[in-house]
């Protein structure tokens, strides 16, 4: 079976199903727009990596004209792919520039995949923006989710039925070593360092479970790069925790399972989330896990089962909660592993995969040996 994507070539997300999908045996052409990590790609022998550099300009009205002209110019380009490569299914990932060009090439079966930036934030921005969306709704086949938080936000805009395919993870890699005895308690959290998901309230956290609690030897450490991270280091600083914050930087992601293991507790505070995959990976490493009430953590985790849900923006419930994870490792024990079992029913990459390849079989009437 042949699969057109239309995708981020530089997101592990596209990066993973590419690499999941050739290896179940199925031919993939993948269309990007500026950003496709070729090296990737090179080795994988039934994939071919089209890279169109597209020129983006403002949004005065002459070069709104050319910006025009330039998508006309992609959609000429994908409509040549079609023609060459004579796919089975165009999948479109991500709504916004994507879904657009998915749906102005016209070929079908199409299914656009929502990631949530498109369904979660371009919608609101204009009422324009929001006709958009519900015309490149209207012309997929099939829209699918990761998750039924994100399916519900995207169902205002169809009334077309959406799919749950959710985003999980590789449940023997992302899995538990046995940890050496220590006398550290290490607090841990992995996301791009933006306002949105919530560093600045951990920090406050932490620095609360300090002020508590100074005889304990606790550490946070920081995994990921972002703008904020020169106010998020002024921060720890200002609140006097700095030499117990370390900010890790950019993880590759074939070695967080590592960092994940060095983690006791594994926080995640996003004033926004549509699924939450870091929160996914630290349960499937059988960290217990406090998160913000965002709604895709509620989702992901049973409140006092797999970890504990507080309130967006509350350092303070945030940091009560830290502790009791902190002050009891029978606990933190139970929780994780009930954590890693609700991963393995729920969110294990094989069984997503093989959920994917069923909907290309259905969707192409077309039995996929």
């Amino acid at each position: 079976m042949k699969i057109l994507m239309l995708s981020n070539g530089g997101s592990i997300h596209t990066k993973r199903w590419v690499k999941a999908l050739s290896e179940r045996g199925l031919e993939i052409c993948l269309f990007c727009l500026n950003n496709s990590d070729d090296s990737f790609y090179l080795a994988m022998d039934n994939v071919k990596v089209v890279n169109y550099h597209y020129q983006h300009h403002s949004s005065s009205f002459k070069e709104s004209i050319l910006q025009r002209k330039e998508f006309f110019k992609v959609v000429k380009v994908v409509r040549q792919i079609i023609t060459d490569f004579r796919p089975d299914i165009l999948h479109a990932h991500y709504a916004v520039d994507y879904g657009s060009i998915g749906a102005a090439v016209g070929f079908h079966p199409y299914i656009i995949s929502v990631w949530g930036s498109d369904v979660y934030g371009d919608p609101k921005l204009s009422f324009t923006s929001k006709l958009a969306l519900r015309y490149k709704l209207r012309k997929a086949d099939l829209i699918l989710s990761t998750s039924h938080v994100m399916a519900e936000e995207t169902a205002k805009y169809t009334s077309k039925d959406i799919e749950i395919t959710p985003f999980g993870v590789d449940t023997a890699m992302f899995a538990p070593n046995a940890k050496e005895p220590r006398n550290t308690i290490v607090i841990g959290t992995v996301k791009t360092l933006a306002p949105v998901y919530g560093i600045d309230t951990l920090i406050r956290a932490f620095a609360i479970v300090v002020s508590r609690n100074p005889e304990v030897n606790t550490h946070l450490f920081i995994v990921g790069e972002g703008t904020q991270k020169n106010d998020l280091e002024r921060l720890a600083s200002e609140l006097g925790i700095a030499d117990r914050v370390v900010f890790k930087g950019r993880i590759a992601n074939h070695e967080l399972p590592a960092i994940y293991n060095q983690f006791d507790v594994a926080v995640f505070l996003s004033q926004k989330e549509s699924f939450g995959v870091a929160a996914v990976e630290a349960m499937a490493c059988e960290c217990p896990v406090v998160t913000s009430d965002a709604e895709g953590f509620t989702e992901i985790v049973e409140n006092d089962e797999t970890g504990f849900i507080v309130p967006k923006q509350n350092p303070d419930i945030a940091a009560t909660a830290i502790y009791k994870l902190i002050a009891n490792p029978a606990l933190r024990e139970k929780m994780g592993k009930k954590a890693r079992q609700r991963v393995k029913s729920l969110y294990d990459w094989e069984k997503n995969v093989d959920q994917m390849i069923d909907i290309y079989a259905r969707i192409t009437k077309n039995k996929i040996q």
